[in-house]
């Protein structure tokens, strides 16, 4: 899984099989290590985020944390995904 960067004990970072076609950008993040329960969460068009799941179940409060750091790195991220799978779309 390539790391993103992390939020404390919190891992931000891609599935390294996306499927195909490649679903929009998008960061699982989980704590500790990767896991298949991560929450998911959709990177707009505008840099924005979107939770499409909080399979995690990461409270509310760091959440929100955790959200306004993915929005204030957003071009990282998109520069990430774009090297890593050669390619990006948007949810919306």
């Amino acid at each position: 899984m390539p790391q993103v960067f992390k939020i404390g004990s919190y891992l931000v970072y891609f599935w390294s099989n996306e499927s195909k076609p490649l679903e929009p950008i998008h960061v699982h993040v989980a704590e500790g290590v990767p896991s298949e329960r991560a929450t998911k969460i959709w990177i707009t068009q505008k840099g924005k985020c979107l939770v499409c799941n909080n399979n995690s179940n990461i409270p509310s409060r760091k959440l929100k944390i955790i959200m306004d750091i993915i929005e204030a790195r957003n071009s990282e991220i998109c520069k990430k995904w774009i090297s890593y799978f050669g390619e990006i779309k948007f949810y919306c």
